[in-house]
């Protein structure tokens, strides 16, 4: 255990899990079900240190690395971006949770996790108890509908699908700056974060591989993610979902989350909280009280 996870993850243990693609870094604590958190662009497992330790009052927490992000492991990209499509990285989570002896767990996702978490929920339904997803709409309906205020808000979406090493070399001249203009940009700036977990992304993200993994991730949700999200148009997500999103950010203002994810799983709950885009860290209490509610 590092000395930033102990101060951040008090009572957890640290593990690196090998799956079929990937050695996954996570922390675990707690007791009761199964509950797996999984982080967002560009961070780690560190978003969740305001939520896990409570959480693990009443559930057995497990908080990874994706694929490519943080301590996990980070595999060059393969022509077709297919080692980072989020049906690769829910795989890995589907391995981690079956190597820790969780065979059914809820999941909850925030940014490019609550992307890889109803991939996962489709493709390993029997897996899937509950499902939240923390500032997003499906990504297939965030292409199709794009604004100017989207496309403004968003524009790293765009930027970082360019083919390497084009947004590689650029972001690779500087990697803090640039983590602190992407985050720093949103609602709350950079004040929403602990020195410790903003000290852990830089780290993190400083490392080219890193930094190629993460491009990957997104040339991924704009080629073969969308060839999987279409051929599943007709299917929906039979896990109960909730959804929630910052008032204060983009979701809020470009999309209607409530009727855009009504569209993909059969039952939703929806609400919006008083912050922006990062919620497990502007907002920890107020996410506690749904989740609490949620997945009791």
């Amino acid at each position: 255990m590092s000395d930033v996870d102990a101060r951040l993850f008090p009572g957890f243990q640290r593990r690196r899990i090998s799956t079929g693609g990937a050695e996954i870094n996570l922390v675990h604590g707690g007791k009761g079900p199964p509950l797996l958190l999984l982080h967002g662009y560009p961070q780690t497992h560190a978003i969740w240190h305001r939520v896990a330790p409570r959480l693990a009052e009443r559930f057995t927490v497990v908080a990874t690395d994706l694929r490519g992000y943080g301590d996990s492991s980070k595999p060059r990209g393969l022509p077709d971006h297919s080692n980072y499509s989020k049906r690769s990285m829910a795989l890995d989570q589907v391995e981690v949770m079956q190597h820790l002896g969780h065979d059914r767990f809820a999941v909850v996702g925030h940014d490019r996790g609550g992307r890889v978490a109803p991939r996962l929920a489709l493709d390993h339904p029997d897996r899937v108890t509950r499902l939240a997803v923390l500032d997003i709409v499906p990504t297939l309906t965030m292409y199709r509908r794009t604004t100017e205020a989207f496309a403004r808000a968003y524009y790293h979406w765009f930027f970082l699908i360019r083919p390497e090493p084009f947004p590689e070399r650029l972001i690779g001249a500087d990697p803090r700056f640039f983590i602190e203009q992407n985050m720093g940009s949103r609602h709350a700036g950079l004040s929403a974060f602990a020195p410790d977990a903003f000290a852990e992304y830089v780290r993190c993200f400083s490392d080219p591989e890193a930094i190629h993994a993460s491009c990957e991730d997104y040339r991924a949700a704009a080629s073969i993610d969308l060839e999987h999200d279409e051929a599943d148009l007709e299917r929906r997500i039979a896990s109960p979902l909730l959804t929630l999103w910052g008032r204060k950010g983009i979701i809020e203002r470009c999309f209607s989350p409530l009727s855009d994810w009504q569209e993909r799983a059969e039952s939703v709950d929806a609400k919006a909280l008083d912050c922006g885009h990062y919620l497990p860290e502007e907002a920890p209490d107020a996410l506690l009280e749904e989740l609490f509610t949620f997945l009791s």
